[in-house]
């Protein structure tokens, strides 16, 4: 089942010689520093949508491009298939028109932005980051993770990733592996967080996967590290 399409757009913005959409929210103050916020696998959702307005009512402009073109679903197996058939040019593509929009619009008051991606949006935080150089300043990937194919040498951002120890989709061993390829490709050490928890345990419109405790102290610390990097 799929919600209303393109439930969570309010702005548009260029995207190679297309146009992409997406959700962006702004501080009470209406200027503050750039970040673009990637969704997890369901879409555009209204968590996400939530997150984006969290974020800015911590004083960050924030983008969550839609990389599905308003379609989303609560059912995993559709979410699998979306990200499957997802090009990765063309995401990647939306996610640098993101970038370019907000490094462009006067109330984003950083010289660079951050980016924030959760699950399937975790690793195309880093794939971003490694594009982008120094127009990414801090990449903060929550329980996601990238093919071996990506070429990080590129990536300038600081790092600060957040895993689960009890993850079935991502195990420690990967989490090691990646932290190990920053050092490695691109010179970062990367600041990594492992919590007693499952997979998502951030989204709290899924009880299942949600962790309170752990979903508490991994925004606080993600929270901390945008505001001390991007400017």
């Amino acid at each position: 089942m799929t919600d209303a399409p393109a439930p969570r757009q309010n702005v548009s913005f260029a995207s190679g010689e297309g146009t992409a959409h997406g959700y962006l929210a702004r501080p009470a103050s209406g200027r503050g520093p750039g970040l673009v916020v990637i969704q997890e696998w369901w879409g555009l959702t209204d968590h996400i949508a939530d997150l984006v307005d969290r974020f800015a009512a911590q004083g960050f402009v924030a983008l969550a491009p839609d990389l599905y073109g308003g379609t989303t679903t609560h059912d995993a197996d559709q979410a699998a298939r979306l990200m499957r058939e997802l090009p990765v040019e063309r995401a990647t593509r939306d996610l640098a028109g993101a970038v370019d929009h907000l490094l462009a619009d006067e109330g984003v008051t950083s010289q660079a932005v951050g980016a924030v991606g959760f699950c399937m949006g975790g690793g195309f935080v880093l794939t971003l980051a490694a594009q982008q150089g120094e127009r990414v300043a801090a990449a903060v990937p929550f329980y996601g993770m990238i093919g071996g194919e990506v070429d990080l040498a590129g990536l300038r951002a600081a790092v600060q990733g957040h895993f689960a120890e009890h993850d079935r989709m991502i195990p420690l061993e990967a989490v090691d592996a990646l932290a190990q390829r920053l050092r490695d490709e691109a010179g970062v050490e990367p600041e990594i967080h492992v919590y007693d928890a499952h997979h998502a345990f951030l989204n709290d419109a899924n009880p299942a996967t949600y962790d309170a405790d752990s979903a508490r102290e991994a925004w606080d610390r993600a929270v901390t590290f945008l505001r001390e990097h991007v400017r």
